[in-house]
């Protein structure tokens, strides 16, 4: 008996150290995420942050400077993961601009509790090739980086991808699922200028007649009038201003053109990053407002140091694209008399380096207003209220499935799924979590995680340039 009870027990034994081996060797055979992801061809890693919960990952990948012609050169694109688990959906987000290495999470992140890939657009420094061919910073090889990314990507994180951006990163999204519309599971494009006709820009002009109340928009025009007005003592302040901190006017020609431009985006520039509320900030009596008062205003709303050389450079990818391809609007100022504005409302031309030459394209914006309208699948739309880029934005039709437009009431350029009215709120969360394979508890559909103050992006993007 005795024997038998010792036979059991070395067998247990046996058993267990098998087992733990086994489980030990199926371990070490599972590589770790940061293995996985540099394993990809052309993925090289920049650096590893730390965060609770998360680990994060600042990449480059190579990318073709043409996709037309991928033996005409490479570049190298950065990139970021934030990542959670490769059971979790992936959202692929991209401002349309530069990219922030600091680890943060964007709403549809939030919402199905998920990993995200955040993408740097071609031509932004540091991903932009060397020499720079223009000619080569279009929506169709944009859209293609993130193609290539994601077929990069998708064999590690191989559930359910919802791509998403904001303004500029909105349209991005918009494009890329206009052209590669098989990648993607949903988009959630927030607060997205569509320029569909370039020439035609009279909803701008609708919308600051009615925007807000009659009290706001007058405070605005007096202030914006009452700039010009005061054009020369005030553009000698400007003058010593530049002069301080080493701004020059190269690229937009002028002192006084740079003046112009600042203060005619000045309520364009309110309703964008302000709500009504913050109207009684605005000078009540413009015309008794003192220089300073003036001064003030204008420089924090549209900021005097943007129009410099210094402010348009980061920009000139951007201006570049608005003067090629995704169009700009015009708009008319009624409350200023016509002596008053020497330049008027400047195209983008003005605002790139006269050595790269732009020639504009009316059919690109064209095409995928068309897409958009008719073959829309699961793509959603969210613009604020208030919002002067949501004057011209993107509509829905009959050819168009499980795809919506939502608005949400008084919000600005940092209009969210959050920030909608209780009916759409829930729509719009039901549907992402839908798109995503996830669902919430039972009852009213909310975010699967829990908000993190740190780490969670709230509001509109100050990346985005008043006008293009």
């Amino acid at each position: 008996m005795r024997g038998t009870l010792r036979w059991l027990l070395a067998s247990v034994l046996l058993i267990g150290a098998l087992s733990t081996a086994t489980a030990g060797a199926a371990t070490a055979a599972e590589p770790d995420i940061r293995e996985r992801l540099l394993a990809i061809p052309g993925m090289s890693l920049i650096e590893e942050k730390p965060y609770p919960g998360y680990r994060f990952f600042v990449l480059a990948h190579t990318q073709p400077v043409d996709h037309r012609n991928p033996s005409a050169g490479t570049f190298q694109q950065r990139l970021t993961v934030l990542h959670k688990d490769v059971s979790r959906p992936t959202v692929f987000y991209t401002s349309g601009y530069g990219l922030s290495t600091t680890p943060s999470r964007r709403e549809p992140t939030q919402i199905v509790d998920g990993n995200q890939i955040s993408m740097e657009y071609r031509f932004f420094t540091p991903s932009r090739p060397v020499p720079a061919d223009w000619t080569k910073l279009d929506i169709w090889q944009a859209a293609t980086d993130q193609h290539r990314i994601f077929e990069a990507l998708e064999p590690i994180y191989d559930k359910k991808w919802i791509s998403t951006g904001v303004s500029k990163g909105g349209m991005t999204a918009t494009y890329y699922e206009r052209f590669y519309p098989r990648d993607m599971d949903g988009v959630v494009a927030y607060v997205s200028p569509n320029d569909a006709v370039n020439d035609e820009d009279s909803a701008y002009d609708r919308f600051f007649a009615g925007v807000g109340t009659k009290e706001c928009r007058d405070r605005l025009n007096a202030v914006q009038r009452e700039a010009l007005v005061r054009r020369e003592p005030l553009q000698k302040r400007y003058a010593a201003y530049a002069a301080e901190n080493g701004y020059t006017f190269h690229t937009v020609g002028s002192l006084d053109k740079a003046y112009e431009a600042v203060v005619l985006d000045y309520v364009w520039g309110f309703w964008q990053y302000s709500l009504l509320s913050d109207c009684d900030s605005i000078p009540a009596d413009a015309a008794h407002a003192t220089d300073e008062a003036i001064w003030d205003s204008i420089d924090t709303i549209a900021g005097f140091s943007f129009y410099t050389d210094q402010g348009l450079e980061p920009y000139t990818p951007y201006y570049y694209q608005a003067g090629t391809q995704l169009g700009s609007p015009a708009i008319r100022f009624p409350h200023i008399e016509g002596e008053l504005i020497r330049y008027g409302y400047l195209p983008p031309r003005h605002f790139v380096p006269r050595e790269i030459p732009m020639r504009f394209q009316p059919w690109a914006m064209r095409d995928v207003d068309t897409w958009v309208r008719h073959n829309a699948r699961q793509m959603m739309f969210v613009y604020g209220q208030n919002d002067p880029w949501s004057a011209e934005r993107f509509r829905v039709g009959k050819g168009a499935r499980d795809s919506y437009v939502f608005t949400a009431p008084g919000a600005n350029h940092g209009a969210r799924v959050a920030g909608l009215g209780d009916t759409d709120r829930t729509l719009a969360t039901a549907r992402i979590l839908e798109w995503a394979g996830v669902a919430s508890a039972a009852g009213r559909p909310k975010p699967l995680a829990a908000f993190d103050a740190e780490l969670d992006v709230r509001g509109g993007e100050r990346g985005f340039v008043l006008r293009p």
